[in-house]
């Protein structure tokens, strides 16, 4: 959630960011540091800039370069005073802990929400967008971004919408595998904290269609919205001049794998929608190289004339996007706290903390049932890409401390680096 948010916001992987975990943000001097904000940005270049909805920053209230914020943190941070928790007030409503609700754990976490289905948070976000947009000033130009806190767990449509899709028939759970199971005990731990409060040890096929089921219905609700954000900007003659761009910070197995949740590498986690839609893209198109969120930072500012900096950068110009900058990725490179993935055309190849290592071919095997890892005839093929993780990994390392540079005036020491009292820069800035 937040390492993605800080990739998303700066265009670097975790490892030059260094948020690895939620518990982990930005340091507050990366302004200072060389590392702004696309939307920083965007607002010294005269846009109004605004974000709606779940951010995951900390502290939750600040701007990160957003000049205005509408916030509704995760539904589970049920004691922040955000703007969602006092609209909730004015009607005599409050968040709650899902898990006080009858039958939380017998459904692993798949209820129904006790909120009235106009004050769900999901509904607040869409309806204080639209007004945004009916609001504002068509003359000038205007940058915001929306967060959805769902479809994320708990697995909380209303009860008007319960029934919207039969659990009998979801789509059946990918197997486990040995890879896979080296995560779920850690994972199981995890969610019983009081964070959730479910304990996933017996997860049965009939939990995990039920948890698929209200999960489909959360994203029904949130396409809903953005239906609705759509019409705003037809409404106001905005869209014809509007990029948009829809996408998550993460996917959710919802029984893949006997696991819910996402911090490994598995396609259910990382292989996330991203659907853009540009004013001058022409016909529609279905791209089919790998691109990363990151990509999303260089995309944004180019769609507003504004050249990133390629400077320890982790984004290029999406692939697709109408821009004489977009280039397809040679290959994806991807940090997180668990280990490292690189994907290359069909080949997802990943080394994680724990001493799982893997290798898939995603397209002749898309739910990576079969590790080819240990095949002779792959060798050369994870030689190769082992290369490309240390390289990646050396450079990203470099990258993240190169504010700690000190320009010491070549080897002899040249002009003030040889005088007593010398003060060393720091942050060195453009360096990270």
């Amino acid at each position: 959630c937040s390492p993605t948010r800080a990739s998303l916001l700066t265009g670097r992987n975790c490892i030059k960011t260094g948020v690895f975990h939620n518990d982990q943000w930005l340091r507050p001097d990366h302004d200072e540091c060389g590392m702004r904000t696309w939307p920083a940005q965007l607002a010294d270049a005269g846009y109004r800039t605004a974000a709606i909805g779940k951010m995951h920053f900390y502290p939750w209230d600040i701007g990160e370069g957003f000049q205005e914020r509408l916030i509704a943190e995760d539904k589970r941070h049920i004691n922040i005073d955000d703007d969602y928790q006092l609209y909730l007030k004015s009607f005599g409503l409050s968040r709650y802990a899902a898990s006080e609700t009858a039958g939380y754990q017998e459904t692993r976490g798949a209820i129904a929400n006790r909120l009235p289905p106009e004050h769900q948070i999901d509904i607040w976000v869409g309806d204080r967008t639209c007004e945004f947009i009916a609001g504002h000033d068509a003359a000038k130009p205007f940058a915001l971004m929306v967060g959805f806190p769902g479809p994320h767990c708990p697995y909380d449509p209303p009860e008007t919408e319960i029934g919207m899709y039969s659990p009998e028939e979801m789509p059946g759970s990918i197997p486990e595998t040995a890879e896979s199971r080296a995560f779920r005990e850690e994972m199981i731990e995890i969610y019983k904290r009081e964070w959730n409060g479910v304990d996933y040890t017996e997860f049965t096929e009939a939990h995990k269609k039920r948890i698929r089921a209200y999960y489909a219905t959360l994203i029904t609700l949130i396409d809903r919205q953005v239906g609705r954000i759509i019409d705003a900007l037809k409404k106001t003659n905005q869209l014809q001049n509007t990029v948009i761009i829809f996408s998550s910070d993460h996917g959710d197995y919802v029984g893949d794998f006997n696991m819910v949740g996402k911090s490994q590498f598995f396609e259910p986690a990382s292989h996330i929608p991203l659907i853009v839609r540009h004013p001058d893209g022409g016909k529609g198109q279905t791209v089919e190289t790998p691109v990363s969120l990151t990509d999303l930072y260089a995309t944004i500012l180019g769609a507003a004339g504004i050249q990133a900096d390629p400077e320890n950068l982790d984004s290029v110009v999406l692939n697709g996007f109408p821009s004489n900058q977009a280039r397809p990725r040679d290959y994806l490179f991807a940090p997180s706290s668990e280990g490292y993935m690189l994907i290359q055309g069909e080949w997802k190849y990943c080394r994680y903390h724990n001493g799982v290592h893997s290798l898939y071919n995603v397209q002749a095997d898309p739910q990576e049932q079969t590790n080819l890892v240990g095949r002779p005839d792959h060798q050369p093929r994870i030689k190769e890409f082992d290369a490309l993780l240390f390289a990646e990994i050396y450079a990203s390392t470099q990258a993240a401390n190169s504010e700690k540079l000190v320009l010491r005036g070549g080897l002899v020491g040249k002009g003030d680096f040889g005088k007593r009292g010398w003060k060393r820069t720091y942050p060195e800035k453009n360096r990270i």
